[in-house]
């Protein structure tokens, strides 16, 4: 049964061509071309992701993901033509898992929908069960717990945690952790895994600004703690 994808975008021939490359790679394709018909088809129908334009007319896309991370964890891909840095930083921290700027290839916006719906799917390796300390983490279910509580963490969230735990100690560049995520290294917006280790942080912390797991080396990156 093919997968299911939401375009949310209001310029017709953005959609037509996102349609036409993913249709053509096997997927069930849905278009909403504003705010709220995209909130009314993402409840309805319960697509399996979402690629989603951030300037729409009425409601726009940071509200759009706003709401929808308050009721679901769909996979969410942000098409923007926005460039600046703290645009793109906002959606990540509203729980985008990842961004794609216009004028954009549509075939890596195809390539970046497989690794996302890769992650969604919890096929990132052949353990299901990780641990490091009282976290833990379920690849399988992509279920995360912390001292034995949930913790509800996006797809790439959960990914670039689990990347992290599966070496404690181990130092990550932001290079390394794209890689680990999206398979390959896509040019741009390293910064983004700044913003996915500060939502996981928040979630995930006893007090985020003291982190106690996943700690910064500065000018290098990241590393899970092993205390």
């Amino acid at each position: 049964m093919a997968q299911t994808i939401l375009v949310v975008d209001d310029e017709a021939r953005i959609v037509k061509l996102v349609r036409d490359y993913l249709e053509r790679a096997g997927f069930d394709v849905l278009a909403a071309h504003d705010g709220e018909m995209a909130l009314t088809l993402a409840r309805l129908e319960q697509p399996d992701l979402i690629v989603l334009d951030l300037m729409l007319p009425g409601v726009d896309g940071l509200d759009v993901c706003r709401r929808l991370r308050q009721e679901s964890g769909v996979p969410i891909i942000m098409l923007t033509a926005r460039v600046e840095e703290a645009d793109r930083v906002v959606g990540l921290e509203l729980g985008a898992d990842d961004y794609v700027t216009k004028p954009f290839s549509p075939r890596e916006l195809v390539a970046r929908v497989r690794a996302t719906l890769r992650r969604a799917n919890g096929q990132v390796g052949p353990s299901s069960i990780l641990r490091a300390g009282d976290v833990e983490l379920d690849t399988a279910s992509l279920t995360a717990t912390v001292a034995g509580e949930p913790v509800d963490l996006t797809p790439t969230e959960f990914q670039v945690l689990a990347t992290l735990v599966r070496q404690p100690g181990r130092i990550f560049s932001r290079e390394q952790l794209l890689e680990a995520v999206h398979g390959v290294i896509f040019d741009g917006y390293d910064r983004s895994v700044d913003s996915h280790v500060k939502n996981i942080r928040r979630k995930i912390e006893p007090d985020p600004r003291q982190p106690r797991y996943i700690q910064t080396v500065y000018g290098v990156g990241y590393r899970f703690g092993e205390r």
